[in-house]
């Protein structure tokens, strides 16, 4: 939706608008204005003759702006006290330096990022006509026409909806470019309810007024997703969100904003709108010089053509860069992409050329992600991922897909478990439900665009990146997202460190000569400039540094006086280095205790050591070292370090601990921490992960996730008593004076710990390879912890929601799977659920049969106890005592 400026601007002086000579209705930008016969009563030119005082008001004539509409505006402004000024195209950079405002319905115009960093406002015709409503000079920013201020036009009014929503929904309006009306008027364009019955519905319905009456989930949506989506689900008097299944298809609208800007490498020339015959219609390319830069590897056919294309446009083609207004590249490097961004030229790709021939109407390479070069490098993190898409369609989908792969990671085109994101455009598909069940990360495509943006993955947390409007397909709004030049700059064309314009042609790749002069010129040229500023030379006698004190210079002299011959920039870099040095002095102790960390088994620990630790390298802060014995000091704080580390012993063991009662309970953990530093100086080190431990020590069998996991590994097992007697006696005992003996719980679980400790042994790991295990969501124990346990054991275990097809091997895990023991081979060709007997598990056992059936696997539904027995004991069972039937349903002994 677009405000009407002929429409808005009768409204705004307060009479009725006039009719159009066309359409015989409202006038609207395109169509002829018809001046109204009566004039303004409520405001007379000479009642605020000085209103645009102090205004020079650029207006910028384009298709949503016409010349006509422009013309009538430049003369209401200069009316009331103002200096207009129309221009065709974009004002120049002399024309916009002059100007405080740009009137414009759009931000494709080339001077935009000029009047940005000039802080110049760009506002809309609607600013003009709101500053002679209110008699004052309005907000430039609720009249802005950035699409980042997605709700720029709209104007809302709240009917009876409760005072914290109303509050809460003007502000995101205001926030984001809107507007808000107290009452009810001819320039509102939403109406907020929750019924049709309020005043301001009744009002809306009887004047049959434009506005939109909508569900404040409408706002909301919006807010949540930083886009302005479709209002039509949210309409009065019968929304959609209110009467819609949850599994009725959504569909999309279409996104026709991405036409000709799906993909960064257009394949074929497109058909050019632009008019060679000589007519008054003005060409988009008229009176420019652009570049085609040697990167985008064309034909000599298909360079030809377009530069044929270009001229008859009424442009010019060139190869040097800094004639060039526009460059049209491929990628964001070398040489003429850096020089042509540093120098704010228009930086483009060749879909950017292709769009400006086809509509003949410019947009900004900015606005639009693949109008714009790509990188070859991928973003940080994005290598290696591999996304799928679902629910996108159509233009929307192709722009997906190649904006994937200009980030960096690979598009798939179906959904496997070795993918590692799905991005959606609503939440209800198989493949949603697929990649949840598999623990992939499903988002919509705004953490795409936002990460492409700020080249920098964004965390998949944030919420509206998991947020799908119950009733909208996310594809309409897809492609809306620009770019940042300040992002850019910094990633790919940074003139740190470059003093000015200039010296961007020292930036040349190994392809272009070099601008720097030899030095034998840099002398001679810094010679002649002594002599004329007066300098005296050097006398050719080199000063010792010990001759004279180093000081701080004064700001009047950049210039030392024993380097007449070098410039106020090398002074400046020789400073900041030696600035530098001093400040790698200051952090010369942290370094060295970062040493000492990074030195210690388990490397630097997260967050650092406590103030309390014994281990830890003390300052006193009451003797500070001396600038000159800095160097000294650093030196015996690292040999302190050393020292430190070689006074503790070695490590011995790697202990895994479980079941410890000392350490069990609120308020033990700094008990917890100074025993683990004990057993640490005893040559104990205590691990947290199955795979690091030599030992575990537990006060009896259990059967927690650690100790059935650590089973797996063969530790030496020892009672709990040993670590309380090393503590307790601060020393290193034998461990095999504490073994661990619970003849009661093997006869309970019917296994023998040293038995299973040698089984272990030589599994290696391997007990269920070959077996593939499925888990009902909420199984007693959790999900994660029979994970673990399958994975330690090298089988293969996955949740089961009974909403998918189950996988068949691949012939490589059959293959191998038939160099298995014979024993095991029956086990290894079924499928198994771990299950309990409650109804609501039991409901899944019918839907996992039929799935098993169609792989022709043997279906196996059984209890937790089979997997854990197995597990401890180190040996395969057979399922069928652990086996759940239908008649056990609500029968399991707990």
């Amino acid at each position: 939706m677009r405000f009407d400026w002929s429409f808005s601007r009768d409204l705004a002086l307060g009479f009725a608008p006039g009719a159009c000579q066309r359409c015989d209705s409202f006038p609207h930008a395109g169509h002829a204005y018809t001046q109204p016969q009566n004039l303004p009563t409520t405001m007379q030119p000479d009642e605020e003759p000085q209103l645009f005082e102090q205004c020079r008001v650029c207006i910028v004539s384009t298709d949503l702006l016409p010349l006509e509409t422009a013309e009538q505006l430049a003369a209401v402004i200069e009316e009331y006290g103002g200096e207009p000024s129309i221009h065709n195209s974009s004002p120049t950079k002399d024309d916009t330096a002059e100007c405080t405002h740009i009137v414009s319905n759009t931000i494709n115009f080339e001077s935009y990022d000029i009047a940005c960093k000039a802080l110049i406002p760009v506002v809309k015709p609607s600013w003009v006509h709101t500053s002679l409503s209110k008699r004052k000079l309005a907000n430039p920013r609720q009249h802005s026409p950035d699409p980042r201020l997605f709700l720029h036009d709209v104007v809302v009014t709240c009917g009876d909806i409760p005072e914290g929503d109303k509050d809460a929904i003007i502000g995101g309006v205001v926030a984001k470019g809107g507007l808000y009306s107290p009452r009810m008027s001819a320039l509102v364009t939403h109406l907020v309810d929750l019924t049709m019955d309020s005043d301001k519905a009744r009002l809306t319905q009887a004047k049959k007024l434009r506005a939109k009456i909508v569900l404040p989930h409408w706002f909301d949506d919006c807010l949540k997703l930083g886009r302005r989506i479709d209002e039509r689900p949210y309409i009065l008097p019968d929304p959609e969100i209110l009467r819609a299944n949850p599994d009725d298809p959504i569909r999309g609208n279409g996104n026709k904003g991405l036409a000709g800007a799906s993909t960064p490498e257009p394949s074929a020339l497109p058909t050019v709108n632009i008019d060679a015959q000589g007519t008054n219609d003005r060409s988009v390319f008229d009176g420019k010089c652009i570049m085609l830069s040697p990167d985008l590897s064309i034909g000599s056919r298909l360079l030809e053509s377009i530069e044929t294309v270009i001229k008859q446009g009424g442009a010019t083609v060139t190869g040097n860069v800094n004639e060039a207004d526009w460059i049209i590249c491929r990628f964001r490097e070398g040489f003429v992409y850096r020089t042509a961004s540093r120098l704010d030229k228009e930086v483009g790709n060749l879909a950017w050329l292709y769009s400006l021939m086809t509509y003949n109407e410019y947009t900004r390479p900015l606005s639009r992600m693949l109008h714009y070069p790509i990188s070859r490098t991928p973003i940080p993190g994005f290598e290696g991922l591999k996304v799928s898409l679902s629910n996108y369609v159509g233009e929307a989908r192709i722009y997906l897909e190649n904006l994937i792969t200009a980030a960096g990671a690979e598009c798939t085109k179906t959904l496997k478990q070795e993918n590692t994101h799905l991005i959606t455009a609503h939440g209800t598909s198989e493949k949603c439900s697929a990649a949840r069940e598999w623990g992939l990360q499903v988002v919509n495509h705004l953490w795409l665009e936002d990460s492409y943006a700020k080249w920098q993955m964004q965390p998949v947390s944030c919420p509206r990146y998991n947020y799908f409007p119950s009733r909208t397909n996310l594809g309409d709004v897809a492609g809306q997202r620009m770019l940042e030049r300040d992002v850019l700059e910094k990633n790919f064309f940074s003139s740190e460190g470059l003093p000015s314009a200039e010296t961007v042609m020292q930036d040349k790749d190994n392809d272009a000569p070099s601008m720097q002069p030899p030095a034998d010129a840099k002398r001679k040229a810094s010679e002649k400039a002594s002599e004329r500023t007066g300098t005296p030379k050097a006398n050719g006698k080199t000063r010792k540094p010990s001759e004279k004190k180093v000081e701080t210079p004064s700001r009047s002299r950049l210039i030392p006086d024993n380097k007449e011959n070098e410039t106020p920039s090398s002074v400046s870099s020789r400073k900041s280095k030696e600035a530098a040095i001093a400040h790698l002095h200051d952090l010369a102790p942290d370094i060295a205790l970062y040493e000492k960390e990074k030195k210690r088994v388990g490397g630097v620990i997260h967050g650092g050591r406590r103030k309390s630790d014994e281990d830890r390298v003390r300052d006193n802060p009451k003797k500070r070292p001396s600038v000159e014995a800095e160097g000294e000091s650093d030196t015996e704080q690292v040999n302190e370090a050393k020292r430190a580390k070689k006074s503790r012993p070695a490590i011995t063991m790697h202990l895994l601990i479980t079941g410890y009662q000392s350490w069990v309970g609120k308020g033990n953990e700094k008990r917890e921490d100074a025993d683990k530093r004990h057993l640490r100086d005893l040559g104990i080190m205590v691990v947290q992960d199955a795979r690091r431990c030599t030992h575990m020590a537990a006060p009896s069998i259990l059967r927690t996730t650690k100790f059935v996991n650590a089973l797996a590994y063969a530790p030496v097992i020892v009672h709990t008593d040993f670590v309380t007697t090393c503590l307790k006696e601060d020393k290193l005992l034998d461990p095999a004076d504490f073994k661990l003996i619970d003849k009661a719980a093997e006869s309970k679980f019917r296994f023998s710990l040293a038995k299973a400790t040698d089984k272990a042994k030589a599994n290696k790991n391997k007990l269920l390879r070959g077996f593939r295990i499925y888990c009902v969501e909420d199984i007693r124990g959790g999900f994660e912890a029979f994970k673990s346990i399958v994975d330690v054991n090298g089988g293969e275990c996955m949740l089961f929601r009974g909403r998918l097809a189950l996988t068949n091997p691949s012939r490589r895990e059959e293959s191998d799977d038939e160099d298995s023991d014979e024993d095991s081979e029956a086990g290894r060709h079924d499928v198994f659920l771990l299950s309990s007997a409650e109804s609501k598990h039991a409901r899944l056992w019918p839907r996992f049969r039929q799935v098993a059936g169609d792989i022709k696997r043997a279906p196996r539904i059984v209890r937790v106890d089979w997997l854990l027995d197995m597990a401890m004991s180190q040996e395969l069972k057979g399922p069928e005592a652990y086996e759940l039937t239908e008649d056990m349903i609500g029968n399991e002994e707990e």
